[in-house]
């Protein structure tokens, strides 16, 4: 996972690459932060099948929904979309 130090002086590997297979959850926009935010999650899975799930809803129901990814990095439903079309994106 690229997000996740190694062991090796503790620095991420950050090799520029998508982790599609990253944890990840979706989370209403605003459904506020804090010490609860993993329980808020409506769904939880591989930052692929995320992105897969968001979209099938219709395109004016997503932007009421962002994802959190592991590494403490949130996306837009925007991004999603984007990422969605990324020549790498698993489609299967």
């Amino acid at each position: 996972m690229t997000d996740h130090p190694s062991t090796f002086h503790g620095d991420p590997q950050n090799t520029g690459a998508i982790d599609w297979d990253d944890r990840a959850a979706l989370h209403r926009v605003g459904d506020g932060r804090g010490v609860f935010d993993g329980s808020k999650a409506l769904k939880h899975g591989t930052f692929s099948d995320i992105i897969k799930h968001l979209m099938m809803l219709p395109a004016e129901e997503r932007e009421k929904y962002a994802i959190q990814k592991a590494g403490d990095r949130k996306y837009t439903a925007e991004e999603a979309v984007a990422l969605a079309d990324h020549p790498n994106f698993p489609r299967d």
